[in-house]
C-alpha cells in the first residue's frame, strides 16, 4: 500500500465531499477504510490519519493566508 497514494485520495474526497468531511471528523478510521475499500492495519492506519489531518490543515491554512493577501 502506498500511504501518499491513499492520503491523496482521501483528501481529495473530504475536499470535495461535504458528507465524506464530515465522516472523516467524526470517525477518520472507518472513512478511510471505506474510501480505500480494505481493511488497513492499525499502525498504517494512523500514518494514513495523520497524513489526511496534516494536508487538511495546511490546506486551510493556505486559504485563510490567501484570503488575508487580498485583504491587504
Amino acid at each position: 500500500m502506498d500511504i501518499k497514494d491513499q492520503v491523496t485520495k482521501i483528501v481529495d474526497k473530504v475536499k470535495n465531499d461535504k458528507d465524506f468531511e464530515k465522516e472523516f471528523k467524526s470517525n477518520p478510521e472507518k472513512a478511510i477504510e471505506k474510501v480505500a475499500g480494505i481493511d488497513i492495519p492499525d499502525g498504517m492506519l494512523d500514518k494514513v490519519v495523520s497524513g489526511v489531518q496534516a494536508k487538511i490543515g495546511a490546506g486551510k491554512a493556505a486559504d485563510a493566508l490567501g484570503s488575508l493577501k487580498k485583504m491587504i
